[in-house]
C-alpha cells in the first residue's frame, strides 16, 4: 500500500509511514485500499506493469513514460538497451567480484574504448563489422604514431567477445557479432636480453646510482620488479644465499599478496658478486629491501618507476647522449631498454650456464615452461660453443670405445 501522505510504498499491515511518520488508517483484510490515488496499467513482454498518480492523467502519463523506457531498454534488461548500459552491467556483475583491482582497471580501460566508439547503439543493432571496425582503429597508437601490441588488441578483442557472449547466453541478442572476430596484423611483443656492451654500460652505473642494488637484483637474480617491491629483509637468508620470493605487489596497487601464479614462489640463489652489496644495506626483519631514496617509505609503482627512468636518463647521458638545456635531444641508448630487458638476461645467462629449462622454469618463476623455452630459444655463440664441446666429447668417447672393441 502507498502512505496517505507521501505516497511511500509501505506493507499492508504498516501503522505509521517510516518515511514521514504519518499514521495509516486501517485496511480490512484483503482490501485495496484506494486513498483517492489513480492507477494505470500496461503490459510489456508479459508482465504487468503499474503507476500509479493524484488523477488518471498523471498515471496515463506515468504509465506512457515508463513503457517508453522499458521498451527503448533505459530500464531492465533487453536487447535495447545501450551497449554502454549492457558493458557497465556486465563488469559489475560478473567482473567486480572475481578479478583483482588491476585486471579491473584493465576491464574498464577495454570497456571506456568500446563504449567511445558504439556505446549510445542498442546491442541489438550492433554487426559484426561495427566490431572489426573497433580493432582495426585500435592498431596504431596515434599519440606515439606506432603500432600497439598483439597484446593489446589481444585483450580489446576478449574483452568484446566477453560482453556479447554473455548478452547471448542472457538472450539479450539472438546471435553474437564477435564470433569471428579477426585480429588485425599486428607486431608480438618481445622482451630482449640486453647487449654486452649495454651490460657493462650499466654495471658500471650501478656501482654509483642510488638504485644500483636494485638494477643488480633484477639482472643477478631475475625478480619481477612488482617482487623486489615486496621484499623485505626477512626474506633474504644471508647464511645459505638464498631469496624466498614468496609474495608481490600487486600491478596498479599499494596491495602486497602472494604472487600472480603459485609458481612464483620459489628460492632464488644470490650469486657472489652480488650478496656483498646487499649485505651493505641490510636492516630490521620486516623493513622493506628496496625503499624511495626521499622518504625511506616502500617504493609505489610510481616511484618505482621513476627510480628507473632516473637511471636510464644517467645511463644514456653516460653513454654520451646529446643534451639541449639539460633535456636529451638525441639519445645514445636503445628505446626498448627496460627493467624486463634485465630479468630476460637473467634468463638468458641461466641457459649460457647450462642450466636445464625446467630448473630455470622454476628460479623465474613461470607457470608455463613454454614461456621459459621463448628465452631458451635465443641461442647464443657460448651456448653453441658449448654444444660444439660437449658433442666432440661424446663422439671421441664413442670412438675410442668402439676401436677397444674391434
Amino acid at each position: 500500500m502507498l502512505c496517505v501522505k507521501c505516497s511511500q510504498a509501505l506493507p499492508e499491515d504498516a501503522v505509521y509511514c517510516y518515511k514521514c511518520g504519518k499514521k495509516q488508517p486501517p485496511s480490512e483484510p484483503g482490501e485495496k485500499k484506494d486513498y483517492g490515488y489513480k492507477r494505470s496499467y500496461f503490459t510489456h513482454n508479459g508482465i504487468r506493469y503499474e503507476t500509479t498518480g493524484k488523477t488518471q492523467k498523471e498515471a496515463d502519463r506515468k504509465a506512457t513514460l515508463k513503457q517508453a523506457a522499458l521498451e527503448s531498454g533505459e530500464v531492465g534488461l533487453s536487447g535495447k538497451m545501450s551497449v554502454s548500459r549492457w558493458a557497465d552491467e556486465w563488469l559489475e556483475t560478473y567482473k567486480a567480484n572475481t578479478v583483482g583491482d588491476a585486471h579491473y582497471k584493465n576491464y574498464e580501460m577495454y570497456l571506456g574504448i568500446i563504449k567511445d566508439s558504439i556505446g549510445q547503439k542498442r546491442l541489438t543493432d550492433i554487426k559484426d563489422t561495427d566490431l572489426q571496425k573497433i580493432l582495426n582503429s585500435r592498431l596504431i597508437n596515434r599519440k606515439k604514431n606506432k603500432h600497439r601490441s598483439r597484446s593489446d588488441l589481444s585483450k580489446l578483442r576478449m574483452t568484446i567477445k566477453a560482453i556479447f557472449k554473455r548478452a547471448r547466453i542472457s538472450r539479450l541478442i539472438s546471435y553474437d557479432p564477435s564470433e569471428n572476430l579477426e585480429l588485425p596484423a599486428a607486431k608480438k611483443g618481445k622482451r630482449r636480453s640486453i647487449t654486452d656492451a649495454e651490460r657493462e654500460s650499466i654495471l658500471t652505473l650501478a656501482k654509483t646510482h642510488y638504485s644500483g642494488p636494485w638494477i643488480k637484483m633484477i639482472l643477478y637474480c631475475g625478480l619481477r620488479p612488482g617482487e623486489t617491491r615486496a621484499l623485505d629483509w626477512r626474506h633474504i637468508d644471508f647464511d645459505k644465499k638464498i631469496i624466498h620470493v614468496s609474495q608481490a605487489m600487486k600491478s596498479h596497487s599499494a596491495v602486497i599478496g602472494a604472487p600472480k601464479t603459485e609458481a612464483g614462489i620459489r628460492d632464488i640463489p644470490i650469486p657472489d658478486v652480488y650478496i656483498k652489496d646487499l649485505a651493505e644495506m641490510v636492516a630490521g626483519p620486516f623493513d622493506p629491501v628496496f625503499t624511495q631514496p626521499t622518504t625511506g617509505k616502500r617504493h609505489t609503482e610510481e616511484s618505482m618507476r621513476c627510480l628507473w627512468e632516473n637511471f636510464k636518463r644517467e645511463l644514456d647521458i653516460m653513454c654520451g647522449a646529446e643534451l639541449k638545456r639539460n633535456e636529451i635531444i638525441v639519445s645514445a641508448i636503445a628505446g626498448d631498454l627496460v627493467p624486463y630487458c634485465l630479468r630476460h638476461t637473467y634468463g638468458t645467462d641461466l641457459q649460457n650456464a647450462g642450466v636445464p629449462i625446467n630448473v630455470a622454469k622454476y628460479l623465474m618463476g613461470h607457470g608455463d615452461i613454454s614461456v621459459t623455452a621463448n628465452i631458451y630459444t635465443h641461442t647464443t655463440e657460448e651456448v653453441i660453443g658449448e654444444a660444439s664441446k660437449k658433442a666432440n666429447e661424446y663422439h671421441g668417447k664413442t670412438e675410442n670405445t668402439l676401436k677397444k672393441s674391434m
